[in-house]
């Protein structure tokens, strides 16, 4: 960005986040976009507003990084919560599926309370999901009292 550039942005942006005191993030205030991420138009194109705090406040963003929120807010907009960071680096961090079925494997036990060992684990060949096959016996029972 030219000097002109950062100081127009600078003047738009500082009007568009408040302060949060209890964690220091900055929030935006401005229109989100779906996934929650702040927004800012600039030279006739849509940037994410924590992308443009890190250029303003660090520096450019290195070719083949993103930026991570440190803070896991992703209204947050404040330089000191945000890092760049590899895309793999990033996924690690953050909580997308790859994560979610993580969580979901290091489970021991099915929500009612069975363990998953390999007698009572059935794994779906196609979705690849876990499933208690105690209560999938106690379900299909279920099912099958009612079509009765």
């Amino acid at each position: 960005m030219t000097a002109d550039l950062i100081e127009k942005v600078a003047k738009r942006f500082d009007d568009k986040y408040i302060p949060e005191p209890n964690s220091g993030c900055w929030l935006w205030t401005d229109i989100p976009d779906t996934f929650g991420y702040g927004t800012l138009w600039l030279n006739g194109k849509k940037r994410k507003a924590h992308r443009i705090a890190y250029e303003l406040f660090v520096g450019p963003i290195p070719d083949g990084l993103q930026i991570d929120h440190l803070c896991r807010v992703r209204s947050c907009v404040n330089p000191r919560h945000l890092e760049a960071v590899t895309y793999s680096e990033n996924n690690k961090r953050g909580d997308g599926p790859s994560l979610a079925r993580q969580r979901q494997l290091d489970k021991t036990h099915c929500p009612k309370g069975h363990e998953y060992n390999k007698e009572n684990t059935y794994i779906n060949p196609t979705t690849k999901a876990r499933h208690c096959r105690v209560c999938r016996r106690a379900s299909y029972k279920r099912w099958a009292l009612r079509r009765k």
